[in-house]
């Protein structure tokens, strides 16, 4: 186990399934890969939680599948990151996107390769990914993640992950809530007493029984999704594990997207497969399965009778929503329902567990005495403003694919869509600025692929920290760039310590330093004692572990933009809350005010930081090519 990895207190006491606790500290709506995390931070920080799922615990469909950097540093914080690990393919050559004509077929621009981008830390953001963090991207299947998740979940709160209980009524006061539970199967109505609330439902209910509004457009773009076993080893693509299909039948519109699923096989060898079909590509009746696979073999080019086995399907539109208050009294969204946004980015389940760090820790603090409840007022100011960005940028690059096709000369009549790629092909002087054009489209979803701005940098302005008026390093707007600071608000940066690299077994990350409860101090081996001294006179319940680096560390050095005799308070969640350049004159006194701001979750900004990504959002789905 990590330093860095919560250390379980006394296990909780199992608690047979046919009791029901007449209270609990906290109650979770929702078990999907948001609750059962909830689930996992609170009890395993000594919380009574219970989760109640209307559904039962059988994970049928595939959606999610990408788990970038930080995710992965809370799943290893979790203890599930190994198990994750174990399952996303061993080698590299999956991590690009790539676009198709179609798969194969017997016309001549059939299985025709357009370009591809890497992707995921794949290729040539290898170095950098690493760089940023001592955990690397990782691909599981959500069919096959919140499995994983729920054994843990079972494991850390045995008993109190309970199956086909619905959440109908949430009366709080000043003390907590009062939650309506109703059984699916018998219909029996139990109430049970909670502290806190977390409604990580997909906002199926809560949104409603807690009267909150998610703002935004909705119902963009439809989409049909298929889960299904299918042979697609004729594709001449070998390794990738993502593709997009553009074709001059579909004019200015992307098709569809493939995705292996394993379990494998995470490439064209792929025993199944995410099919996603544009809505409008499902010609005649929705509901006839031949129609549905007509709409497959057609944008793969397919032979009508190639085989293929349906396991599920879904629709679903592309929606780009965030909630106007992610706290109600005592209950808190989290995930799906306090945000909803497409999948281009890879953003939606990151985002949810990301929250559910952000979140937990704190709720674990003020259930523990060490933190007041105002703290987690910082949830919302911390992280509305994040899920806004994220929600913009996956509208922005979901619009990144007409530009392709528009490179490739597809419009509205289909052959000259046809002549365009006899240009695209020829060896001539406008073939070759064509093929340039189309690859510098292909390239700009580097901002989709390549993010890891987005992905690593993300940082808060306000909240649980002490801003000190430092600019932020490089050009915030940029998703693709990553410029690792000690700034408050953003994450620790990530170095090999004591002089050694990534693949010493012996290997410890500037993360493994901080600690999975209270609050960490970070300086120097020569300033570690007087810093000590600061910490054990200062006032505050919240714990606060002294780390000392050596001052010979040059990484660290390098890294650390602080002096000697300077220090970083961290949090749980790899967050700088505070950023001393030295040790001031009364270090005791700086230490005292930092906390008094920390635990109060900051000072509420006079705009709101969301509304300029609430505008993007706007911006970028008026002109969303259905």
């Amino acid at each position: 186990m990590s330093a860095s990895e919560i250390s379980p207190r006394a296990p909780l006491p199992p608690i047979s399934e046919d009791e029901w606790p007449a209270a609990t500290q906290v109650l979770i709506m929702g078990g999907g890969p948001v609750g059962l995390s909830c689930a996992i931070l609170l009890a395993q920080r000594g919380v009574d939680v219970l989760l109640v799922e209307r559904r039962d615990f059988v994970f049928r469909f595939p959606r999610a599948h990408l788990l970038n950097p930080r995710t992965m540093e809370a799943f290893s914080d979790m203890g599930v990151a190994a198990d994750i690990y174990a399952a996303t393919p061993t080698h590299d050559r999956w991590r690009k996107a790539v676009w198709y004509t179609t798969a194969t077929g017997p016309g001549r621009f059939d299985g025709m390769k357009i370009g591809e981008v890497p992707a995921w830390g794949g290729g040539p953001d290898a170095e950098r990914y690493r760089a940023a963090s001592p955990r690397t991207f990782a691909n599981m299947p959500q069919i096959r993640l919140d499995p994983l998740l729920y054994r843990h979940a079972l494991a850390a709160a045995p008993g109190r992950i309970r199956k086909r209980q619905e959440v109908v009524a949430i009366d709080q006061d000043a003390d907590g809530a009062t939650v309506g539970i109703r059984d699916v199967d018998s219909g029996e109505v139990r109430r049970i007493r909670a502290q806190y609330v977390i409604a990580a439902d997909g906002g199926r209910d809560s949104s409603t029984l807690l009267g909150v509004e998610l703002e935004g457009p909705r119902d963009m773009r439809e989409v049909v999704n298929y889960h299904v076993s299918l042979d697609l080893s004729a594709w001449s693509e070998p390794d990738a594990l993502l593709g997009h299909f553009l074709h001059p039948a579909g004019g200015a519109r992307r098709r569809g997207t493939i995705q292996a699923l394993g379990p494998t096989h995470y490439d064209r060898d792929s025993e199944e497969w995410l099919v996603s079909v544009a809505g409008w590509m499902v010609e005649g009746d929705p509901d006839d399965e031949a129609v549905l696979f007509e709409s497959i073999r057609r944008m793969l080019g397919l032979d009508a009778k190639h085989p293929i086995i349906m396991h599920s399907m879904t629709r679903w539109s592309y929606n780009g929503l965030v909630a106007e208050r992610f706290r109600v009294g005592r209950a808190f969204l989290a995930g799906d329902a306090a945000h909803k946004h497409p999948p281009t980015g890879g953003l939606g389940l990151n985002s949810g567990i990301q929250d559910a760090q952000n979140l937990c820790w704190k709720l674990a603090a003020v259930l523990d005495g060490q933190a007041p409840d105002g703290i987690l007022d910082s949830y919302q100011a911390e992280r509305r403003p994040i899920v806004a960005w994220y929600t913009a940028h996956s509208l922005e690059n979901a619009n990144r694919h007409p530009p392709i096709a528009a490179a490739l000369g597809f419009g509205d009549d289909e052959q000259d869509g046809f002549r365009s790629l006899e240009v695209f092909v020829s060896d001539t002087p406008e073939g070759a600025a064509m093929r340039e054009r189309v690859a510098a489209e292909v390239n700009h979803n580097a901002h989709d692929y390549s993010q890891l701005g987005v992905e690593a940098g993300f940082h808060y302005t306000a909240g649980a920290l002490v801003p000190d008026g430092t600019p932020i390093p490089g050009d915030p707007t940029d998703p693709v760039a990553f410029h690792p600071t000690s700034r408050p608000g953003h994450h620790l940066p990530h170095v090999w310590l004591d002089g050694r690299g990534p693949d010493d077994p012996d290997r410890r990350s500037s993360h493994d330093l901080v600690a999975g409860t209270g609050l960490t101090l970070i300086t120097s081996a020569s300033a570690a004692p007087r810093w000590g001294e600061a910490v054990s006179t200062a006032g505050g319940a919240m714990p606060i572990t002294v780390v000392a680096v050596s001052d010979d560390d040059d990484a660290w050095l390098a890294a650390r933009e602080i002096a000697d005799d300077g220090a970083l308070l961290v949090r749980p969640d790899r967050k700088v809350a505070w950023r001393s350049p030295n040790m001031p004159s009364d270090a005791v006194c700086a230490l005292d005010d930092a906390l008094a701001t920390i635990l109060r979750g900051g000072d509420t900004p006079a705009q709101d930081p969301a509304e300029q990504y609430l505008m993007r959002i706007r911006a970028a789905a008026n002109v969303l090519v259905q």
